[in-house]
């Protein structure tokens, strides 16, 4: 048990310390733009994104600020560092394959599964066929950027300006019953 902890420690140290090189961030910026036209495309034609605003500058700088801890860094370390072999690891791409399978499902049943236990407010849009494919394709994302640079940080960014813009832009924050009208 203690080494299970210890390899998944140097592992969170050596996610969180790599910093992506030029040529990380190139090979990402291809899967990212693909993710961008599949999420915006399913998106719009589904009607679940809507071009809506936050009107609230107290509340944009909360789900900034927010946001980048949980959902993007918690969820992150845990679906993609302490989930998945590290990249480094040198292991069969079968293996990094299955690997990555089982943090996807993970990924997306999670979203439900915290509706249910944390988040009532958030049932409607979690259990939505459309979000759950939404989810899938970021987690995707977020799986090939970890193994194309085997930093944290790309995932991380990528998971949280999903999110914000998700909740001030495109009308997260309506589909989540959030309450507006309590600050400007």
């Amino acid at each position: 048990m203690t080494s299970i902890f210890l390899i998944l420690l140097e592992r969170m140290g050596r996610a969180i310390s790599t910093l992506p090189n030029f040529a990380d961030i190139q090979n990402s910026i291809t899967v990212i733009i693909i993710y961008v036209m599949f999420t915006l495309a399913l998106g719009w034609q589904s009607g679940f994104l809507q071009w809506e605003l936050c009107p609230s500058r107290k509340i944009a700088t909360r789900i900034i600020l927010t946001s980048l801890f949980a959902p993007a860094i918690l969820e992150e370390l845990f679906f993609r560092v302490l989930l998945l072999p590290a990249p480094s690891d040198k292991i069969p791409f079968n293996s990094y394959l299955a690997w990555s399978g089982f943090s996807l499902l993970l990924f997306v049943v999670y979203h439900p599964l915290n509706a249910l236990i944390f988040f009532p407010q958030g049932r409607a849009v979690f259990f939505n066929p459309i979000f759950l494919i939404l989810a899938t394709a970021l987690g995707v994302v977020c799986i090939i950027t970890y193994w194309q640079t085997a930093s944290l940080s790309i995932p991380v960014v990528i998971h949280w300006l999903a999110v914000v813009l998700w909740l001030l832009c495109f009308g997260g924050l309506t589909k989540l019953n959030y309450k507006l009208a309590e600050t400007k």
